[in-house]
């Protein structure tokens, strides 16, 4: 309510300003019609002058804002590998027939160009990594979802996800694991059809969480070194990685 005072307040102060200004102009000259003229002038360019000012002012205004919203996605998608990403990644990576791939692709360093990185991604959004189920440890991966199902749960209700599709995608598919996992009291002897099922969802979460990944690595490097320089030292598919700085 104040809000709307204040704009109308505005509104009326603007056009007694402009009153006054053409009684000036009339009091002065003593020309109505060359003031009236000139009115009707200004008045047919102020809707070409809205326009161009809205134009203007809505492209400036939205790219503020969506600037201000994706470091608001960003911040959340770096909670998400804080919190649980980067440890899945390390757990879906136990049931991956070929984790030597993974390993000559994604063990980033810090001279890496932008290039690469659009590369890298190109080329995992069409991957699909081979799945062994029974390779890893299916209760492991069970329960340490289970443990974070309340905070993927806070993530999926934040209404700035819905302008990120891509991580959207990648939080109902783990999100869909962790709800078929938990469906399950145990994971022995299970029908082949049911193993195969699984190995299905395992698949997707894992596929889109790289491609994630990879993409959150690119922000680091590109926004936060400090940050970067620690994901290099925890990179998940890099076996020699210690967060322990050894030299410099």
């Amino acid at each position: 309510m104040k809000k709307m005072n204040w704009k109308i307040s505005l509104s009326i102060g603007l056009i007694g300003l402009s009153s006054a200004v053409y009684f000036i102009n009339y009091e002065i000259f003593h020309n109505f019609p060359q003031t009236f003229y000139y009115f009707l002038i200004d008045l047919a360019f102020l809707p070409i002058s809205v326009l161009l000012v809205t134009l203007i002012v809505e492209q400036v205004i939205e790219k503020q804002q969506k600037r201000t919203m994706f470091k608001k996605l960003n911040m959340v998608i770096g909670a998400f590998f804080s919190e649980a990403g980067t440890e899945l990644l390390k757990v879906f990576r136990e049931f991956d027939s070929n984790p030597e791939y993974l390993e000559g692709h994604l063990v980033f360093n810090k001279d890496w160009k932008q290039a690469e990185y659009y590369q890298l991604k190109k080329k995992f959004n069409s991957h699909k990594p081979e799945i062994n189920i029974h390779k890893g440890n299916v209760e492991r991966l069970k329960n340490f979802l289970n443990e974070k199902r309340g905070f993927l749960l806070r993530l999926l209700e934040n209404p700035n996800l819905l302008e990120h599709e891509t991580f959207t995608a990648l939080l109902l598919a783990v999100f869909h694991l962790t709800e078929e996992l938990c469906a399950r009291r145990d994971f022995i002897n299970l029908p082949e059809p049911d193993y195969e099922h699984l190995t299905v969802d395992i698949k997707r979460a894992y596929s889109l969480l790289i491609v994630e990944w990879i993409i959150y690595a690119r922000h680091l490097h590109n926004n936060y070194p400090y940050l970067f320089s620690l994901a290099l030292r925890t990179n998940p598919f890099d076996i020699k990685a210690s967060a322990i700085i050894k030299s410099k």
